[in-house]
């Protein structure tokens, strides 16, 4: 019986390549992430490093493309099919809003930026570093489990730190220029809610990294 279980799960699709195509993934998340934090840098080389936030977004959005049309046409997934969808997705909306960030930066013609505003780029390449970290995890789950989890806590910390750092540059920015040059604080505020949006989409792939592994253990 067992020989004929082996020959029977030879004959389907390979699993494996959804591992392959969220580690893909990751990448495209963490080279994105390192883009949109040299933006932060300011200065002339902003438009450049635009262009790459960019191209990475396209990439990760056609590993997505690959992982939903594979999840319709494979017969045996490697854990629910539910839970494969929601976890790229969450990782794709990651990189959406480097791209969103990214595209206002341009946009508004932002050429330097508050130390808060380095700071959460530098809490966005963290938590990409952690999620592309996670991603090979999947490959032995029951093993991994705890591991995962504790990624995912660290996710949810870094997006708490965040949020406090958003905060302190927020009301900075007003005091330096809500009575003298409304624009700029419009504008900086733009900025850091952007950049708020990336972090509080990777406490999205936190919680479905969570979902994941408490669904399969």
């Amino acid at each position: 019986m067992a020989g004929m279980l082996g020959w029977f799960h030879a004959l389907l699709p390979r699993e494996e390549r959804f591992f392959d195509m969220f580690e893909r993934h990751s990448h495209f998340i963490c080279a994105g992430a390192k883009a949109l934090r040299a933006m932060l840098d300011g200065g002339e080389a902003v438009e450049a490093h635009c262009r790459i936030v960019m191209q990475r977004e396209r990439e990760a959005d056609e590993v997505t493309r690959e992982v939903l049309i594979a999840v319709r046409r494979t017969f045996i997934t490697p854990f629910d099919r539910i839970d494969i969808k929601d976890l790229i997705t969450a990782m794709d909306n990651s990189i959406d809003q480097m791209q969103a960030a990214a595209k206002a930066i341009i946009l508004f013609e932002v050429r330097s930026f508050t130390p808060q505003m380095r700071q959460m780029g530098d809490s966005i390449v963290e938590a990409a570093g952690l999620v592309e970290e996670a991603m090979p995890l999947f490959r032995s789950i029951s093993a991994q489990a705890a591991r995962l989890g504790g990624i995912a806590e660290r996710i949810t910390q870094i997006e708490g730190r965040a949020d406090d750092i958003h905060d302190s540059g927020l009301r900075e920015l007003y005091r330096a220029h809500a009575a003298s040059d409304a624009m700029a604080f419009i504008v900086g505020n733009e900025i850091y809610n952007h950049l708020e949006e990336v972090v509080d989409r990777f406490d999205d792939v936190a919680n479905e990294i969570n979902g994941v592994v408490l669904d399969y253990v």
